[in-house]
């Protein structure tokens, strides 16, 4: 009889064992998988997208219409950068769009009395002070990003109002260069276009290779440890805000170079446009993950749903309520990826 009880509870701790390691490997699995469906689960909505657009429209796939997508997405697309580094350090941007007003207004105005190599980049620094102002607010005074950056967002546009008396600018004579950089192609590419690529290639360089791109994912990750280790939280913060203005402006010039006009009105409601392209990219509004190039697929998917339902036909008021259903579902699978990572 003794012998049966140490060889019931012999069996006994080997299913417990058993049952451990099935439950450790189970978790595990949704580990991976969780990590695998962030790292490629815009990749498979990007592909998707493409099949089923080329599907319902033989024009989806021409030359003239790729060209024009990504044309009307290089504005958005210089503004995601920026917003992705703010939303690494778990903040957020509500004023890029504002910003670009001020950026395309002030380039239209400064083109007149500088010559272009002057002119871009005063407007881009510009846009840097008002990213400047907002970041000083956020990094030292620990103020909450979203509320001063929904100020900065009334103050900037009010900023370009006051600027162009609430009209529109004609960039004229002055401007010409910049409309026909604006207007033209290389290497087969709209130039607006191209800067996109080019930063978003910057982007990329600065997060994976550069000690501040680590640094400024740490933060969203864990900004205690990254302070108590003697790194400069404040800085990095206010940095990151800074490049956000600075790209909103930057977006801003593009879209005067694309139109010939600076107007008080370009970029109402890029803000939302923004911040879906970036968590559609599988970046966490908690800070600490996101990607470049997870990032351009946001906007290329934001891009392609906007063409979809031109082609299709489908009003301007649908295509926002669309808009507001895309992000919802976004942060949806978002934190089903994260929920399989905890469980």
């Amino acid at each position: 009889m003794p012998g049966r009880a140490r060889q019931n509870r012999a069996m006994g701790h080997d299913m417990t064992e058993t049952s451990a390691n099935m439950a450790e490997g189970t978790q595990k699995q949704r580990v991976q998988f969780a990590k695998l469906f962030r790292t490629f689960g815009t990749v498979v909505i990007f592909v998707l997208l493409v099949i089923m657009a080329s599907s319902q429209s033989d024009a989806f796939l021409s030359e003239r219409n790729i060209t024009n997508v990504l044309r009307q997405m290089s504005g958005i697309g210089v503004m995601s950068v920026g917003m992705l580094f703010v939303i690494l350090t778990a903040g957020i941007d509500l004023s890029v769009g504002s910003i670009a007003a001020v950026g395309s207004v002030a380039s239209a105005i400064l083109l007149k009395d500088y010559p272009l190599p002057v002119a871009l980049p005063m407007v881009i620094g510009i846009g840097a002070v008002c990213g400047g102002v907002s970041g000083a607010l956020v990094a030292f005074f620990r103020l909450p990003s979203f509320v001063i950056t929904l100020a900065m967002m009334t103050a900037a546009r009010g900023i370009a109002l006051i600027m162009s008396n609430g009209q529109p600018i004609m960039v004229g004579n002055a401007g010409q260069a910049l409309q026909n950089f604006g207007t033209s192609y290389t290497f087969g590419l709209p130039n607006p276009a191209l800067v996109m690529i080019v930063i978003f290639l910057l982007a990329l360089v600065v997060l994976n290779l550069t000690r501040f791109g680590r640094l400024v994912k740490a933060i969203g990750s864990n900004e205690e440890a990254v302070r108590l280790s003697g790194i400069s939280v404040p800085f990095h913060i206010l940095s990151v805000y800074v490049i956000s203005g600075a790209l909103a402006a930057l977006a801003g010039i593009l879209i005067t170079a694309r139109s010939g006009v600076g107007s008080p009105s370009v970029g109402v409601g890029n803000e939302l446009s923004v911040i879906a392209a970036v968590v559609i990219g599988g970046a966490s509004l908690m800070g600490g993950v996101g990607g470049v190039i997870n990032t351009f697929l946001g906007v290329m998917i934001l891009g392609i749903i906007g063409n979809i339902m031109n082609l299709a036909g489908v009003p301007g008021y649908h295509q926002q309520v669309y808009l507001g259903v895309i992000i919802v579902i976004a942060v949806l699978i978002q934190n089903a990826s994260q929920i399989l990572r905890r469980h």
